[in-house]
């Protein structure tokens, strides 16, 4: 239990570290994919996902690990991601970026995670269970990508490292703009600014976040769970334990999620950005809807932006490719809402004002 404890907490600490101080976030990835035409996050995504697929590939490839592949619900799938895309953008974040914003202070990425464990809890063993078991019965097929093509693991991999390097490549290439950000005053130095103020490009966060996500896999094995990152099921099982006192419900991934929390909270405590925010109502309630959209979308999906988008991607599972997909139009779906069709109704006014004389 005490190795279950330890190695939990560190991953969970050095993911939400990285994602705080480096500000990776997927939500805003995948809404300025189609808000601003702007495709860094969703490379970086990429880059993780390839980097943890290529360790997987060795990893497996030397018998150390097995990846265990389940059969899943193709419209369930579908739709939880879709409904988890529209929650994330209402919550203002996924559900490691709600983790690690609650670790800054904001009460408003407190008030979705409840609502995210909640709904996940109900989706999962409670009173939403039955359209639960009712989608998973429906357009069920086999998850393992290269056993359903009868194409190997392997020529998928070098498709997509090919793929990532084309973009990324073609991304740091692109003309800089010739303003520039001006430079922040430096408050620290040496290695304190090294942790706590230096600015990180995407591509470099990907780099870690996917080392992360690659060391995630041994050290939850090692205590009897055999799969790596999880937000999801970890998130429900918490609130759970915290009312029933079940601890069967506390594994690995519960401390995973922890550690995230206090990575986070350290990070913005060193970088001095840690400080509790009260939202409006508005947010208030985004954040409720937003929180239950992420629960219950996420269950009925079988894993979120990180167990779907970043981990069974890297595994070549149909199911993490598909629900990556539909997360991003569930995104992109919200984003009109929110941010596109205001927009555009702002500059329709501004048209119609009669100019002055």
């Amino acid at each position: 239990m005490i190795w279950t404890i330890v190695s939990g907490l560190i991953v969970g600490a050095l993911l939400g570290f990285v994602m705080q101080r480096t500000r990776f976030c997927l939500t805003g990835g995948f809404r300025d994919m189609y808000v601003q035409k702007n495709n860094k996050m969703f490379y970086a995504l990429l880059i993780a996902i390839s980097i943890q697929a290529i360790g997987l590939y060795v990893l497996t490839s030397m018998n150390i690990i097995h990846i265990e592949y389940e059969a899943f619900s193709v419209i369930g799938t579908i739709l939880g991601s879709f409904v988890f895309g529209i929650g994330i953008v209402l919550a203002g974040g996924c559900a490691t970026g709600t983790w690690y914003r609650a670790g800054e202070g904001l009460i408003g990425s407190w008030i979705a995670l409840f609502m995210y464990a909640l709904f996940a809890a109900m989706t999962k063993v409670g009173v939403l269970k039955p359209l639960l078991d009712k989608l998973n019965s429906v357009s069920v097929v086999n998850a393992d990508l290269s056993k359903s093509t009868g194409i190997p693991f392997w020529i998928y991999l070098v498709f997509l490292i090919m793929v990532t390097v084309i973009l990324v490549v073609k991304t740091l290439n692109k003309p800089k703009p010739k303003f520039a950000m001006p430079k922040l005053k430096q408050k620290f130095t040496g290695v304190r600014h090294v942790f706590f103020e230096k600015r990180y490009h995407p591509f470099v966060a990907a780099v870690a976040i996917g080392i992360i996500a690659l060391i995630a896999w041994p050290m939850s094995i090692s205590t009897g769970r055999n799969y790596g990152l999880g937000i999801t099921t970890p998130s429900a099982n918490l609130l759970q334990f915290l009312v029933n006192g079940d601890t069967k419900l506390i594994d690995w991934g519960v401390f995973l999620v922890l550690g995230i929390f206090l990575g986070s909270y350290i990070a913005a405590r060193g970088s001095r950005e840690f400080k509790w925010r009260l939202p409006e109502k508005t947010t208030i309630r985004n954040s409720v809807i937003g929180g239950a959209f992420m629960g219950i979308g996420a269950s009925l999906a079988g894993g979120c932006s990180i167990g779907n988008g970043l981990v069974s991607t890297a595994t070549m599972n149909t199911q993490g490719w598909i629900s990556l997909l539909f997360m991003i139009l569930g995104t992109w779906f919200m984003s009109y809402f929110l941010f596109v069709r205001p927009m555009k109704q702002a500059k329709k006014v501004i048209n119609l004002k009669p100019k002055a004389a």
